[in-house]
């Protein structure tokens, strides 16, 4: 090292062990890169020339590494894949530092809490061994190190070590979502132990029996002597047991304590406890010591519903995919993940899933202290799981790190092998009976789905849970029927769910699609450049569409919140649910940029929904509604079911009132239900069937359903239409024929012109929003649901919300949506049709516009066919008629033949 810096680092003492004098080597450190991999051949443990960098940290954060410039200004893939790295190395780093300690340290130990991918260590030259993991610390047994002058040297290589991951998908290894960064980003600290080590402290609480079971794993003792082990149990800070157990000599020690009373830990009442203990020698001093955290939580399968400490629990969650933007890596200080635990709880959530990796120990602290149920994943998404015996070993030992690291904590309920895993299902299912004999804290599953012909469909034999998109009966989340079946909104998932023998949990429900907010783009301050987001900024600004972004964000925000609303709703309705797993509450701005979050990569609000608007479908108790329709004539009923979802902390006693309104808030029919026990689970709080012979113009109304005396409400848009149409006058012309719209236009007549779908050079309808992302998956329609004006004329008898609504799928479904590209900017469409933001379209359904002396309205959605059973539609066109009849319908813009000619076959 050139200019070697001494740094005088103070000793002090830490909770895990006794007598252990703790250094911590976090400041500058040196670095020099080894892309060629040849500094341990020319001995750069023993010193080189470099820069300096500040650990914790990474290369990124110093903005070392190959600097990457990409072309912004045209819409292409490799810019949308991804954000994008602005600095990036892949390959070995060596990292030196310079140490005076002040006295002795025997048994020293040197921890680097989260490294990508592999370290090795050498102290003053000589070599320490080697270590890998991505999801626990790494350490050395440095031995005894005399008091002065030492240098630490690490050799940290974060190219794959192992094939885990598909695509290097997993969260754990990828540039997708955190990047493959090299340094040590969470605590790096030397340790000594100068007679005792206990190297593993393990809790497993009974709360039934009030007692707890521990085990102690010791390093070789040093002596044969005996000695005694004291117990101390806290709560809240208050010593509440001491327990003392002679005569202990052995490397593993398995005690169990008995308390007088214990309170459970949940989602409701997350009661943590203290254990702390004591090696105490023949003259009763402290040779060695070790605390840690716990919680008293049963977890269970009552008849294939998922329960805990003996009570029915329902999993509300999203995922958490190491989307860290600033940092590029996960944030390893509990003060952040307060900030992430809290936003998820206030949107009504409480429980995260750990796609394909496993957070950090702050994360789980900050967990247990909020009540919240975490599913780890071991660092695998593999379609050819079993094929290489020494990536199964390296798991195998990652499994095994993740349960002596993290295994007490109360929060850490599931464990899951991997992501959609493919392969060796014998090696998984072996792999999960071995953790669950060993370590029964927690349920396990094999696999977090699996797409693999023979799984996917059922449980595997092991599993305690099953996590699926559908199973041998059908579907179990809206993206398989949503656009394959009309709307109905007294559905559930009953029928596919029924006769499970383990609790089901729905698989990445969502991945709706939402429009970039480009606002966003000036967030992105660290390691990682928007470069996607500023791609599809200039695509907009040379198509002269910049100007409806926020637009485009809104509506197709406000589209995918209500479809994640039905989803949870169906979910809830599911007596045989234990489960969802969102993709997402935020965005994933990873696999072709795919924003299907109602929050932005930050955890930070879209403007789409509020947490009050969202907590009114997925929150501890939720009202719910099963009514068959979104639309109704005016000689209808409106029949509808109450319920309510109960997973809140106990039963209660309450009733529910409900109340119709119309737009402007006016009540036109409201009661109550009679007072009841609500249990725990899905019931039925009665049934209600409102008269809407006096709704006699067409009307949106809301249902609104709420428990009394509490904050849970809940409410659903339904429309009226009259039974009796409005007369049109006979001077404008309805017609499915080109050639007929052609001549009365060229004599001047107003036409609205609804051309069979087969005979339009369109896009076909597609109701949901963009599954996932258009540039991951390019071959699906790809629009973003539709945008227009609710106050324009043309809507005057066809009451509409800005955005897709369920009175629009019919509509969508059957129709094309035209490429105006090609015309005039003048030309706004009616219903504008939101292009994905690969292609950016401008694209319409209905628009108007004069054909020579003659006036047009041109709609691409069928209003024409069995209007006798398609009450939208019929309501549309009765609209469209009387716009086109009245003084209001005065189009300006020229629509020309020969682009008419393009649109119609």
């Amino acid at each position: 090292m050139s200019k070697k810096i001494t740094f005088f680092l103070f000793l002090t003492a830490i909770a895990l062990f006794g007598h252990a004098q703790t250094i911590t080597l976090a400041g500058q450190w040196d670095v020099k890169l080894d892309s060629n991999n040849v500094g341990k051949a020319n001995h750069w443990f023993k010193g080189f020339t470099s820069h300096k960098i500040s650990l914790p940290g990474t290369l990124d954060d110093a903005k070392i590494g190959k600097q990457v410039v990409q072309d912004t200004l045209n819409i292409n893939k490799p810019v949308l894949l991804s954000l994008t790295r602005k600095h990036r190395y892949i390959g070995a780093a060596w990292y030196a530092k310079e140490i005076v300690i002040k006295e002795n340290m025997d048994g020293a130990e040197l921890s680097l809490e989260r490294v990508i991918w592999k370290t090795e260590c050498w102290v003053d030259g000589v070599f320490k061994g080697n270590a890998e993991s991505l999801s626990t610390a790494q350490k050395f047994s440095l031995g005894s190190l005399k008091a002065g002058k030492h240098t630490i040297v690490l050799k940290i290589d974060n190219t794959k070590q192992h094939d885990i991951s598909f695509n290097d998908f997993a969260h754990a290894y990828t540039d997708g979502t955190q990047i493959i960064w090299n340094g040590v980003i969470g605590e790096i600290k030397l340790t000594a132990s100068p007679e005792h080590h206990i190297k593993q402290l393990q809790i497993y609480p009974d709360g039934e029996h009030k007692k707890i079971n521990v085990n102690l794993l010791l390093d070789e003792l040093k002596n044969k002597e005996s000695f005694t082990v004291k117990y101390k149990i806290y709560k809240d800070g208050v010593l509440i047991a001491t327990k003392l157990r002679a005569n202990q000599n052995a490397k593993v020690i398995k005690n169990e304590l008995q308390l007088n009373d214990v309170k459970l830990w949940d989602e409701f009442n997350p009661d943590l406890y203290t254990l702390k203990v004591e090696l105490l020698n023949k003259k009763s001093n402290l040779i060695a010591q070790a605390s840690s955290t716990f919680g008293f939580r049963k977890l269970g399968n009552q008849g294939g519903g998922l329960t805990l400490n003996g009570k029915r629990i329902f999993l509300r969650g999203t995922l958490d995919c190491n989307i860290y933007p600033i940092q590029g890596h996960p944030p390893m200080d509990k003060e952040a993940w307060v900030k992430v635990f809290k936003v998820i709880k206030d949107y009504g959530l409480n429980h995260i899933r750990y796609h394909s990796w496993c957070p950090p120990e702050a994360a789980f602290q900050v967990a247990d202290s909020l009540g919240l149920y975490l599913q780890v994943e071991l660092p695998l998404w593999s379609l050819k799981v079993g094929e290489n015996k020494a990536t199964l070993k390296f798991l195998e030992d990652e499994s095994q790190r993740i349960m002596a690291s993290y295994g007490n904590h109360p929060s850490f309920c599931f464990w899951s092998m991997g992501n959609e895993l493919e392969g060796d299902f014998a090696w998984l299912n072996n792999l999960v009976a071995k953790l669950k004999k060993e370590d029964p804290r927690r349920f396990y599953t094999a696999t977090t789905f699996s797409f693999q012909k023979g799984h996917g469909l059922a449980p595997e034999p092991h599993d305690d849970f099953f996590i699926t998109q559908y199973t041998k009966k059908g579907w179990v989340r809206g993206q398989g029927v949503f656009n394959a079946e009309v709307p109905r909104f007294d559905k559930d998932y009953q029928q596919s769910a029924d006769s499970l023998s383990v609790p089901l949990v729905a698989h990445e429900v969502g991945q709706y699609s939402v429009y970039p907010n480009l606002k966003e783009i000036e967030k992105y301050t660290g390691v990682l450049a928007p470069l996607n987001f500023k791609t599809i900024r200039h695509d907009l600004q040379k198509k002269n569409l910049y100007s409806l972004a926020d637009s485009f964000k809104l509506a197709s925000g406000k589209f995918a919140a209500l479809l994640y609303k039905e989803e949870i709703e169906r979910a809830l309705k599911t007596k045989e649910f234990s489960g969802f797993q969102l993709l997402d509450l935020h965005d994933f701005p990873g696999q072709g940029t795919a924003l299907v979050g109602l929050l932005d990569a930050f955890w930070e609000s879209k403007g789409i929904i509020t947490p009050k608007e969202f907590r009114a479908f997925s929150s501890s108790v939720v009202p719910l509604l099963k009514f068959k329709n979104a639309s109704y004539l005016n000689d209808q009923l409106f029949n509808a079911e109450l319920q309510v979802a109960n997973f809140g902390k106990d039963a209660f006693s309450g009733k529910a009132a409900w109340k119709v309104t119309d737009q402007q808030g006016k009540v036109l029919k409201s009661g109550n239900t009679v007072t009841q026990e609500v249990i725990l689970g899905t019931s039925s709080l009665g049934k209600v069937a409102v008269d809407l012979s006096s709704i006699t113009q067409p009307t949106q109304l809301t249902f609104e359903l709420s428990i009394e005396n509490t904050p849970y409400q809940n409410s659903w848009n339904f429309w009226v239409y009259p039974k009796t149409e409005s007369p049109i006058s006979s001077s404008v012309i309805f017609t499915t024929s080109k050639n007929e719209a052609f001549a009365a236009l060229k004599q001047g007549k107003t036409v609205v012109l609804n051309p069979d779908t087969a005979m339009i050079n369109g896009i076909p309808g597609r109701f949901t929003s963009v599954f996932w992302s258009p540039v991951h998956f390019p071959d699906q329609p790809g629009s973003m649901g539709l945008l227009c004006n609710p106050s324009h004329p043309v809507f005057n008898a066809f009451p509409t919300t800005f955005f897709s609504n369920w009175q629009w799928w019919d509509l969508i479904t059957k129709s094309k949506s035209l490429n105006m590209d090609e015309i005039s900017d003048q030309h706004k469409p009616l219903v504008r049709i939101i292009d994905n933001f690969y292609k950016n379209r401008k694209l319409g359904t209905l628009l108007e516009g004069r054909v020579g002396k003659g006036k047009l309205i041109l709609c691409t959605m069928d209003i024409t066919h069995q209007l006798e059973n398609r009450i939208e539609a019929r309501q549309l066109k009765n609209s469209i008629m009387q716009y086109a009849d009245s003084n209001r319908f005065s189009p300006k813009a020229e629509l020309s033949v020969e682009a008419l000619e393009k649109w119609l076959k």
